[in-house]
């Protein structure tokens, strides 16, 4: 099935080669774990830095420390490793808050100015600097407080999802209004500045309100975006956006023409941007730790110019040990950071081997990388871990997060394409209930926003249900049911005699209405991190919650909710019988699956290549469901063949020139099964359309068979039309008389090809048996030539087809016995063959549910050769033919009185019983022949 979504299969390895090979995600597992290892370390180092600091320095030394350096690096560092937690990536929030905090900055440094310019202030300039120092590295600290704030996490606790999409909406929209003030403050600037900085103000402002608006449902101003943007919405929404934050950010930088305020802004706006570039805080906070270690330990000046020791004494020592911490620290982290950099190395090759295609695939092994590290940064260090990507798909699924849930869907996905990693993770879904129930649950999420993780839950349970029991998964079968009823809908017709004007199917509340639609409208994307993505407005649309990349589905035929749905079922039917107990216990489940077999309908808005779709994946799940063998199996065919336009569906299907050959194929095998049952067998024997159809199948007019499609097609035709003529003497005769064929002279030559010989053995002896006063001149010819071919194929023969041919041979000796007398005589095989019939006699003494007829067609055969000449008595006796019949008559089972077996059900029950046959074959070997059988 193709794809074009984020995640796509790669081609698929030989068996032994992805048996043998290692998983694509050891050698990321690898690279992380060095770099746990390392951060570990430095976590070690920080933990005994922070205790040193506050329990040894700041406790011990509180007044020795000099507040001009020692104690405000301490102090500083203190806070770095209290807030550690805070140094993780800022994600699409690190514009927003790098702009909304340079504003604050710009609005402390003003004050800071006026306070200086007044004479009440006497401070020195030294002392401003000394602040404002102080004031930056509180910034640094608060920015990556506020990042970790208003992270996903920390958005959850509000509760209320609107809050949060609302915080989540507004956020760019407030830091560009955080500049009107500060384009106030700045009074010293020209009228001709400080316009221009309004006119680009409000540039700003209008361009990220209308990507503001455009995010909600209005839905012109949601079309002129979509229209001005194209296809790449997401990325021009989001370049769009950040240009907005770049710009203003620099208008921040250069607000004032203090040459020492613009340096300290545009010394942290750089900071912060390199900050977000890498993604995270921990390279700068690592850097600041080195730099601040190395700061005190080269020049190694504790004690300044007081040289007297008394309260300082170990306070060098202490001090050294303290920054030699605070320096293993820094350069430890550095380590760790360098060398998750260089993942992307192993990211990139799992990437390639693993499948990952696009954004969304570089997504999905991004969180998988942050995954793995989050697990070996828990417990011991050194503990071993099992750490796959099957484990984080399915921890992804059972997440609370929408944006989690479809990584994890459709992560499954794509591991689903490949061995092992296939076989590995339908087993731990199989073990896993937890993830079997959510899996199963996703089926019946159908809001808009869920179309996407519903779509490919539908996929992977197809492949889960291969080795599902439904007993064990409860509401499978009604949320598959549900799948049904996706896309179109059919639109019902109102009966005159029926249905009145004023009668109405539900009532309608206005109030519930707007105040679902409402509730739609406002909660459109829960739960959502992310300003600069758009809504998911389609089905074909990937991710609607908290994704940070769009792509579209481009969802193919195939994708259709209602053949996933049929797909699901069909390996359910194939896994167990019971299964097939609950698809026969689900109401209105079948007429829903015959429903698609309408190859036109002009009653849904589907294409024609979706109706194909739809067509093709109904005649899979029918041909399987009819083929169920037992009494779940005389059940289902019963369902299905009761069913007022199955037939007729079914015999357009065939009528229609357009219908692919896979169709045809699987329509036949369709008839072929349920023909098995009479009443159905006489119903499709009295739909013309359908026989006809069924001969050009068979007897490939127009065309050649030249592909192994073609011939299969063939034999499934001709498997319909020999069940169709079984025990039937009315379909027998329709056969037969189907004009423009010669079609006994085209059995009797199929009958010397391998392919088709049992088929057109079997076809050929129910047209000698029921149509026998139809047959003409040239019909008895054509048997006639035939009679040597089958005596030959008699004498190798086994199994089934043994009892075929002599099925045969016994009904071609009825219609034309001189014939058949004449090919034993001159053929010199009258001997041979009566040895060939006796041994296969006394061969089958045990039933077989495979040809439960041989001994029946045995005996039919010598009492037609006996009946036709009594002289044939005489050489079935001399075989000791008595002595089998007597064993065959104590032997004599019920299972020999039906034609075929489905498992443990016989079908299409003889009229006359097994022990009528041995009563008269022994009256006829009872009676002696005068005389030996001519050879005339």
């Amino acid at each position: 099935m193709a794809q074009r979504s984020g995640v796509e299969a790669p081609a698929r390895r030989s068996g032994g080669k992805a048996a043998a090979a290692a998983p694509p995600e050891k050698a990321l597992n690898c690279c992380v774990r060095s770099v746990a290892l390392v951060e570990r370390a430095g976590n070690a180092l920080g933990t005994l830095a922070f205790t040193w600091a506050t329990v040894v320095l700041l406790g011990g030394y509180p007044t020795v420390l000099r507040p001009t350096d020692d104690f405000w690096f301490a102090t500083t560092v203190v806070f770095l490793e209290a807030a550690r937690g805070a140094f993780t990536s800022l994600g699409w929030k690190g514009l927003v808050i790098i702009l909304s905090l340079s504003n604050v900055l710009n609005y402390l440094f003003v004050i800071l100015k006026h306070l200086n310019a007044s004479p009440k202030f006497g401070y020195r300039r030294d002392v401003v600097l000394k602040r404002l120092n102080i004031l930056n590295i509180g910034m640094v600290i608060l920015t990556a407080a506020l990042g970790r704030l208003l992270s996903p996490g920390a958005l959850k606790l509000l509760g209320n999802t609107r809050l949060r999409r609302s915080m989540s909406l507004c956020s760019p929209l407030v830091a560009i209004l955080l500049l009107a003030p500060s384009i106030q403050l700045s009074s010293e600037a020209t009228f001709r500045s400080t316009m221009a900085k309004w006119t680009v103000f409000i540039v700003l402002f209008l361009a990220v309100l209308l990507l503001t608006i455009s995010r909600l449902h209005f839905r012109r101003i949601t079309q002129l975006v979509d229209r001005a943007l194209g296809r790449k919405q997401v990325f021009w929404r989001r370049l769009i956006m950040n240009l907005c934050m770049l710009i203003a950010l620099a208008m921040v930088v250069f607000m004032h023409d203090d040459p020492l305020y613009s340096a300290l802004i545009l010394v942290y706006a750089i900071y912060a941007t390199l900050a977000v570039s890498f993604g995270n805080l921990q390279i700068p906070a690592a850097a600041l730790r080195v730099v601040l270690a190395l700061v005190r330990l080269i020049p190694h000046n504790y004690y300044g110019d007081d040289d007297s020791i008394g309260d300082k004494t170990n306070l060098a020592a202490s001090l050294n040990i303290f920054y030699g911490m605070v320096l293993g620290q820094g350069i430890l982290y550095l380590v760790a950071c360098t060398l998750d950099i260089f993942t992307f190395i192993p990211r990139r090759s799992l990437a390639r081997h693993g499948g990952f295609k696009g954004q969304l695939g570089m997504e999905s092994i991004n969180l998988y990388h942050g995954y793995v590290l989050e697990k070996c940064m828990e417990r011991d260090a050194l503990a071993p871990k099992k750490m796959s990507l099957s484990s984080f798909a399915m921890d992804s699924l059972n997440s609370d997060s929408p944006r989690m849930q479809l990584h994890g869907i459709r992560l499954m996905h794509n591991l689903l394409q490949t061995e092992p990693a296939k076989t590995k993770l339908l087993a731990k879904l199989t073990t896993s209930a937890n993830t079997s129930a959510r899996l199963i649950n996703m089926l019946d999420w159908t809001r808009p926003r869920s179309a996407s993780i519903r779509l490919f839950a539908a996929k992977v349970t197809a492949e889960l249900a291969k080795g599902l029991r439904v007993v064990t998964t409860p509401g499978l079968i009604q949320n598959v049911s549900a799948l049904l009823d996706c896309g179109n809908k059919v639109r019902e017709g109102r009966n005159p005699l029926m249905d009145t004007d004023d009668e109405q199917e539900a009532m309608h509340d206005p109030v519930l209405n707007v105040s679902d639609s409402h509730e739609e409208r406002c909660i459109s994307v829960p739960d959502s991190g992310n300003l600069l993505e758009t809504q998911d407005r389609s089905i074909q649309r990937v991710g609607t919650s908290g994704q940070s990349s769009e792509e579209p589905l481009a969802e193919t035929d195939q994708d259709l909710l209602p053949a996933l749905g049929m797909s699901i079922l069909y390996n359910l039917a194939g896994c167990d019988q019971s299964n097939c107990e609950e698809i026969i216990r689900s109401t209105g489940l079948i007429p829903k699956i015959i429903g698609f077999t309408s190859y036109c309908r002009s009653d849904t808005a589907y294409t024609d290549t979706q109706g194909k779709v739809l067509v093709t994946s109904s005649l899979q799940l029918l041909h399987r469901l009819t083929s169920i063998k037992g009494e779940i199996g005389i059940t289902l065919r019963h369902k299905v063949s009761k069913h007022a336009f199955v037939l007729r569906n079914l015999a357009k299907i065939l009528e229609d020139c357009r219908s692919s050959q896979e169709s045809r194929k699987l329509v036949a095998g369709i008839l072929r099964n349920l023909a098995v049952d009479g009443n159905a067998r006489q119903e499709i024997g009295c739909i013309q359309v359908i026989i006809t159809r069924l001969m050009q199948e068979f007897l490939s007019l127009g065309r050649p068979s030249v592909t192994h499609a073609d011939h299969v097609l063939r034999k499934v035709a001709g498997q319909a039309l020999a069940m169709l003529a079984m025990e039937s003497a009315h379909n027998s005769s329709v056969i037969l008389n189907e004009t423009g064929h010669v079609f006994i002279k085209e059995l009797t030559t199929m009958i010397h090809d391998d392919r088709y010989r049992s088929v057109a053995a079997s076809l050929l002896r129910s047209l000698c048996l029921h149509a026998r006063p139809d047959l003409n001149e040239s019909d008895l010819q054509a048997i006639s030539y035939s009679v040597r071919e089958v005596l030959e194929r008699i004498m190798n023969a086994e199994g089934p087809e043994l009892e075929i041919l002599i099925g045969l041979s016994s009904e071609i000796c009825k219609v034309i016995p001189e014939d058949f007398a004449r090919e034993l005589e001159h053929g010199y095989i009258k001997d041979r063959f009566v040895k060939r019939l006796v041994d296969a006699l006394n061969a089958n003494m045990e039933p077989s549910a495979h040809y439960p007829g041989i001994r029946r067609v045995i005996l039919h055969q010598a009492i037609n050769m006996i009946e036709h000449d009594p002289c044939y008595a005489r050489c079935f006796s001399n075989c000791r033919m008595a002595e089998a019949v007597s064993t065959v008559e104590e032997t004599a089972s019920k299972a020999e009185n039906y034609s075929i077996f489905l498992r443990d059900v016989g079908l299409m029950e003889h009229r006359e019983p097994l022990t009528s046959l041995v009563v008269r074959i022994k009256q006829l070997l009872a009676v002696r022949p005068t005389q030996q059988p001519s050879s005339t």
